[in-house]
């Protein structure tokens, strides 16, 4: 697969498109003003992948905040940069506070929230304004819950005038394409450079979705921010987002992605990070921690042992991949494997670069280990877990060289 020919865009220390890696971001969900909880959610969704991170700016108070969170973000060694999600009154903010105009690392509008009536061009021209003079780059992006009613309007009476008259929700993702597109030409119009903006146009279906940014590739080449917008909570979300994403990455489209999942109250809102990793991870797109590929279970593997050292061992290389990626160039891209039984257990473990395959059910209680195909040394007894655990820090340690070299 070939990625698309995108304009690539440079968002702080960060590319987007351009032949460059898609790129995964996130949004906090905490009040900007309080400056506290952003800077914690920030740092953790950085910390957990996230390479850029959008923070909403809906009054004086927010904007007032972004300088002293791009402070703090800074004193704690995380320059990811940060988006400022603008509906409504995104001119006057940046307007009354440049120290937030400036701080941002991207501005991101809506066309159908920018204004109303006669108010909508001058609204939109005054932002485009703010991101030339600070030289910030902007994500102008349609949904379909907020699309821009003239447009639609404008479609829908055209249409009508056709001998034939296409099918609404045509019509409907056209008038989503073309708002895209239009503002986007028009912000080139005002002197913003194409390398500059990104488009996006969210769909809450994931069919919808998927028409919606083959046109928008075929007709343009804006970089593509990706979503299901609304995908929803738990299971239905992380679904939904991969059978759209997949389809579309699977194209070469798309430069940068966000999983929009609703969290559990109170969840860690990082899933969303860990699940457009694995999306692009498993597609073999990029490689962000090591993988486990563990079997899901069957009669051989009463015991739940394999379940509960597979788990350990994801959430220890998880843990671990901040540290070792600024230490070990390419642990990345390792392979370890936590088998229940004899069946396919050796044969996984050998093609890992690490494995071990567990006893199942009435097999001899021992615990071969292999490493890159060569059995190294049988487990046994009750450490198998922290001797495993110790055997993948010590390969990591002698098997990856220095990541400053």
């Amino acid at each position: 697969m070939i990625r698309r020919n995108t304009v690539g865009v440079k968002v702080g220390n960060v590319q987007i498109g351009g032949g460059a890696p898609v790129v995964v971001q996130s949004m906090t969900n905490t009040d900007t003003a309080d400056v506290e909880s952003t800077v914690k959610q920030v740092y953790e969704l950085a910390r957990a992948g996230s390479e850029l991170v959008r923070i909403t700016v809906d009054r004086e108070e927010s904007a007032e905040a972004v300088p002293r969170i791009r402070e703090l973000l800074d004193k704690k060694d995380c320059p990811v940069p940060l988006i400022g999600d603008f509906h409504f009154n995104g001119h006057k903010l940046l307007d009354k506070y440049p120290d937030c105009a400036k701080s941002l690392g991207k501005y991101r509008i809506n066309p159908g929230n920018v204004g109303r009536g006669s108010k909508r061009d001058p609204q939109f021209a005054q932002m485009i304004e703010f991101a030339c003079r600070y030289e910030k780059p902007v994500r102008i992006g349609v949904n379909w819950g907020s699309l821009d009613q003239s447009v639609l309007a404008r479609l829908l009476d055209e249409n009508a005038q056709l001998a034939d008259p296409r099918p609404l929700p045509e019509v409907m993702r056209e008038a989503v394409i073309t708002s895209a597109l239009e503002s986007a030409h028009k912000a080139v119009e005002l002197g913003l450079p194409k390398d500059r903006i990104v488009l996006s146009c969210k769909m809450s279906g994931v069919q919808e979705l998927i028409a919606v940014y083959e046109a928008m590739s075929a007709r343009c080449d804006f970089a593509l921010h990706l979503g299901l917008t609304e995908a929803g909570m738990g299971s239905k979300g992380i679904v939904g987002s991969t059978a759209a994403l997949a389809v579309l990455l699977q194209q070469g489209i798309g430069d940068t992605i966000r999983i929009s999942l609703t969290p559990e109250p109170g969840a860690d809102r990082s899933l969303e990070v860990i699940v457009a990793q694995e999306i692009l991870q498993t597609m073999g797109l990029r490689s962000f921690t090591p993988m486990v590929i563990s079997c899901p279970g069957c009669g051989r593997t009463t015991s739940d042992y394999f379940q509960k050292l597979a788990q350990q061992i994801q959430s220890h290389l998880r843990h671990q991949m901040p540290v070792w990626k600024k230490k070990y160039k390419g642990v990345e891209d390792m392979h370890v494997a936590v088998m229940g039984c004899v069946v396919n257990g050796p044969g996984e473990s050998k093609n890992a670069n690490i494995g071990i395959s567990l006893p199942g059910t009435g097999e001899q209680p021992v615990a071969p280990v292999f490493e890159d195909g060569v059995k190294t040394v049988t487990l046994k007894g009750d450490n198998i877990a922290d001797d495993f655990q110790a055997i993948v820090e010590r390969y990591v340690q002698t098997h990856y060289g220095s990541a400053e070299a």
